[in-house]
């Protein structure tokens, strides 16, 4: 085992992992699909740095973790996603459905 240092949560979600207290509630359907998401990702040509909050690593990294995929891998998807249409700002969807007089 190396030595990283986990916070709080990190441990907590560890301790219950290794004592068998941890559920995934990941189905092989989502899994599958995920991997399907993950593999259209996979032709990777460029390289870029981003800086983060801590805490939107964290969840980022957790949620990656539930869906059994590398955090990377996630971010890559989610930007493609979002790149080619198939994600939307929910906040903008909803404010365009307002009536006019609402807005």
């Amino acid at each position: 085992m190396t030595n990283t240092k986990l916070d709080k949560e990190e441990q907590q979600l560890l301790d219950k992992i290794e004592s068998g207290q941890y559920e995934s509630v990941l189905t092989e359907a989502r899994k599958k699909q995920l991997q399907a998401v993950a593999g259209h990702t996979f032709k990777k040509d460029k390289r870029i740095n981003i800086r983060i909050s801590n805490r939107d690593l964290t969840a980022i990294q957790s949620k990656a973790y539930q869906e059994g995929i590398p955090y990377q891998t996630l971010v890559s998807s989610i930007l493609h996603k979002y790149i080619s249409g198939s994600m939307q700002d929910i906040s903008a969807v909803q404010v365009s459905k307002k009536p006019q007089h609402e807005r």
